[in-house]
């Protein structure tokens, strides 16, 4: 499975952002999908993820009610709407899967990784 995730730029405070990841492998509908992102000096954190069905996702709580995760098998292609953005959501994303269709929030269940999109809130 490869990932090339797309979509970030420069955004002010409030403002919205839509980040692609683009799939490529037959595994793609069979896997849970996710978020991460990691800015600056920290650690990679758990943003978001959806089942291989579209049915369920789970949010981090510092992006609940602001960002949607949602997914388009038939294109092959993660999605995640970013609305209300603030400057703490400044980050480099990454969409991960893993090939073992495990359900999961840690970034060590992950051995697929896209190569990073950066975003950049300004106040």
């Amino acid at each position: 499975v490869q990932l090339q995730a797309s979509g970030g730029g420069l955004v002010q405070s409030g403002g919205s952002l839509r980040l692609s990841c683009a799939a490529s492998g037959r595994a793609f509908t069979t896997s849970s999908m996710a978020w991460f992102r990691q800015a600056p000096g920290k650690e990679r954190d758990f943003v978001a993820v959806i089942s291989s069905n579209a049915v369920v996702a789970s949010y981090a709580d510092s992006v609940k009610g602001r960002f949607t995760i949602s997914r388009d098998n038939a294109k092959k292609t993660l999605y995640l709407q970013m609305n209300s953005l603030k400057p703490e959501d400044t980050a480099v994303y990454y969409c991960a899967t893993n090939s073992r269709g495990i359900w999961s929030t840690r970034v060590g269940q992950y051995d697929y990784w896209g190569q990073g999109t950066q975003v950049t809130v300004s106040s």
